[in-house]
């Protein structure tokens, strides 16, 4: 097969497989059966247990235990396992699969701290494999995604804008270069937990004032997505936005500072860090 072609590759042909089918391939593929760009019948999962892909199945999906099937049949295979399976997800391949017609395969690496030295290594005896390495977040599910991609040496200025195109139906899509994906994973790919965490906080203080639960929550979900429009739409520094909102001896001004005493700002620092070393130890160790 040649390297796939844009022109074609969004009609009804374009076979989309994934090895792993959790939470972050049933993202990935949803925006793009959302956006009309293939079906489900043009999908293939594969998984060790196949009660965990019957809703796949139920929306039109090929489901396997099979890797090799998915890599035969499929023109981009998404890697969507955890780093540690990688090497067994692999052999897997081999095993249920016939080498000689996995050839010139687009893989698509989600694999958190793998990088894409070792995903060439472990896929090299796949005549003329090309690799690119995405960290995606949950979410694209929404269409609110923030994913970014690197592409490996071999992979092609068409093989980038198909993964581009496949991701940026489901929010925004950069290229980076290998040495931010982790750090650009920690934010955007961690990120949510944390606003999610944020979210669930301050749903609490409005309930301990007296507010009820599902106001509360509903009001503090609606709150971070306001805020986080003001960003996107006035190009503002976020630090001129928070002081737009802070009145001299005001309400707000009294909440940051009670949010300054508790180290918040070095908290979330310190967790975009952590998670980027936690990355990168991941993919130190498989």
């Amino acid at each position: 097969m040649a390297d796939v072609n844009l022109q074609n590759a969004f009609g009804s042909n374009l076979k989309i497989g994934f090895i792993g089918g959790g939470n972050m391939a049933k993202a990935i593929c949803e925006g793009i059966v959302r956006a009309g760009l293939v079906t489900y019948d043009n999908i293939c999962v594969s998984g060790p247990h196949l009660e965990n892909l019957k809703d796949w199945q139920s929306r039109g999906a090929t489901i396997t235990s099979n890797n090799g099937q998915v890599a035969e049949w499929a023109e981009v295979i998404f890697l969507s396992i955890k780093p540690h399976i990688l090497p067994a997800a692999v052999a897997n391949i081999y095993d249920t699969g016939d080498v000689s017609k996995i050839s010139n395969k687009l893989f698509v690496s989600i694999l958190a701290g793998v990088k894409l030295e070792s995903l060439e290594n472990i896929l090299k005896d796949f005549e003329g494999a090309r690799i690119i390495r995405v960290m995606p977040n949950t979410p694209m599910m929404v269409g609110a995604g923030c994913t970014v991609y690197c592409p490996s040496s071999k992979a092609t200025n068409t093989d980038q804008e198909i993964v581009k195109k496949i991701l940026e139906v489901s929010g925004v899509c950069k290229l980076v270069p290998e040495s931010m994906i982790d750090a650009s994973g920690a934010l955007a790919g961690s990120g949510p937990a944390y606003v999610y965490l944020m979210i669930e906080a301050m749903s609490d203080g409005a309930v301990r004032m007296g507010v009820p639960r599902a106001m509360a929550t509903e009001f503090a979900a609606q709150t971070v997505l306001g805020a986080a429009k003001m960003v996107l739409t006035t190009g503002k520094h976020p630090g001129q936005l928070k002081d737009e909102v802070c009145s001299p001896g005001g309400t707000t001004i009294t909440g940051i500072h009670a949010l300054e005493q508790g180290g918040v700002r070095a908290a979330i620092m310190n967790a975009i860090e952590a998670a980027a070393n936690k990355s990168a130890e991941l993919g130190r160790k498989h």
